[in-house]
């Protein structure tokens, strides 16, 4: 941490911030230059807020030198991380996009088992499907809670496909370890850190969501979360943010959020097309560009009649658009490949 002296800062208050600095722990390098005097703060600087040391008389500013999410960073752990899901699933690294497909909702054991057979025909390796759904509105379509997890558990059993689904409540973290192989930490629970600190205890592969509202740092910082309860099988997606534009959009696809990722830390990143557009037509052109940019997987949402879809219907793909968007892929991730090898 360098803490910026103002070029009037007197001695004293330059000796103060270093008393500061060193009852806190930490050891300090002054360099005293013509104009001002810059501190060096040395040790574990993570611990403390740059606040509590701008706040002190004669600070100008406080910078960081090292990132607060010390091991999920690139800096703690150089080579890619490879997460293995049931089935010899394999995120991250040189292996190719992995495709997670599936309704929004869980809805029905017939309509599920469907909908997954199409998404392993597809070359899908996941299914996806919600049963506990976070609405915004207290009685709109809240998911099926425990049959829908046994409706899940029934279409991998007859496809062999791994689960994925979301996660709400510490309450129900056991139910849901036995279903799946996979736990969602959806967008709105980002930051519930109950949450994190519980999934972060489990052993199971956690594909963790970004806010809705939240920065790279926080995001990051989540799974830091997550890592530091001894949980490193972290899967990290991008499904777009809110701006002020959501006339076109549902959210703000940030596709340079996965070349970021890659370089700040060594954790596997997935994009989420669907939620990250909102509109099916969008969602084809959007993986595409996830891909190109380096995305380790895609999480699609897929429905045999979306227009009767109980939630998100809008941005969920016909079994026709699936099968032709992944066809799309198959030949640009052949092209792509040279260029990875």
């Amino acid at each position: 941490m360098i803490i910026i002296m103002e070029p009037n800062a007197s001695e004293e208050q330059i000796q103060n911030v270093v008393n500061h600095v060193h009852s806190l722990g930490m050891r300090t390098v002054l360099n005293c230059g013509v104009i001002q005097t810059v501190i060096a703060a040395i040790g574990e600087t993570p611990k403390y807020s740059t606040d509590q040391f701008e706040i002190l008389d004669g600070v100008r500013k406080v910078e960081r030198i090292q990132v607060p999410f010390k091991l999920v960073s690139r800096d703690s752990h150089h080579d890619d991380s490879v997460i293995t899901v049931r089935n010899n699933i394999k995120f991250g690294g040189d292996n190719p996009p992995v495709i997670i497909a599936g309704p929004c909702s869980v809805e029905n054991e017939e309509n599920l088992i469907a909908i997954a057979k199409i998404a392993k025909e597809c070359g899908a390796k996941m299914l996806r499907g919600g049963a506990f759904k976070p609405r915004t509105g207290p009685r709109m379509f809240e998911g099926l809670g425990k049959l829908g997890l046994q409706f899940l558990d029934v279409a991998r059993k007859q496809t062999g496909l791994a689960v994925v689904t979301e996660i709400m409540d510490v309450r129900d973290l056991d139910l849901v370890c036995e279903f799946t192989d996979m736990l969602q930490i959806g967008a709105r629970n980002m930051q519930n850190f109950t949450l994190l600190n519980e999934v972060g205890r489990a052993d199971k592969p956690v594909l963790l969501k970004r806010g809705l509202s939240a920065t790279i740092d926080e995001w990051l910082l989540a799974a830091e979360r997550i890592m530091d309860k001894g949980n490193s099988k972290i899967i990290l997606c991008e499904r777009g943010i809110r701006t002020f534009d959501n006339k076109y959009t549902r959210n703000t696809a940030d596709i340079a959020a996965i070349p970021v990722i890659k370089r700040l830390s060594h954790l596997p990143v997935i994009f989420d097309p669907s939620h990250a557009t909102g509109k099916w037509n969008l969602v084809a052109p959007l993986a595409k560009a996830a891909v190109v940019a380096g995305a380790h997987g895609l999480i699609i949402e897929v429905h045999p009649d979306p227009e009767k879809a109980l939630s998100d219907g809008a941005q969920t793909l016909n079994f026709d658009n699936f099968k032709l968007l992944c066809r799309e892929l198959e030949k640009l991730v052949s092209v792509l490949s040279p260029v990875k090898s």
